[in-house]
Order: structure tokens, then C-alpha cells, then sequence
């Protein structure tokens, strides 16, 4: 897996913590949500090209 995509899926997890803990920042948990879909679809895109960087 890409590095990128790590580090990606990384933030995506940590901005649904902080978000889940706080109602002012509710919007971080709809950021995470977006960068988890954005890093999935990258993910199965590199899976079905057969996952050549």
C-alpha cells in the first residue's frame, strides 16, 4: 500500500476521534467521513489496476 494512503487513512481515524469527542467539532467527523471514502476508493482503484505505484 502507498504510503500516502497511510498517512491518509492515519488522518482520516484521528479527525473521527477528535470530532466524536467534541459537538463543536462535529465538522471534523464529516471530514474524516470524506477523506475515509476518498482513501477507499483510492485503495480499490490500486487493487483493481492490479497495484503497480
Amino acid at each position: 500500500m502507498n504510503i500516502a494512503l497511510i498517512i491518509i487513512i492515519i488522518v482520516a481515524i484521528v479527525l473521527a476521534i477528535v470530532g466524536g469527542m467534541s459537538q463543536a467539532l462535529n465538522w471534523l467527523l464529516w471530514v474524516a467521513l470524506i477523506v475515509g471514502v476518498i482513501a477507499l476508493i483510492a485503495f480499490l482503484l490500486r487493487v483493481v489496476r492490479g497495484g503497480r505505484a
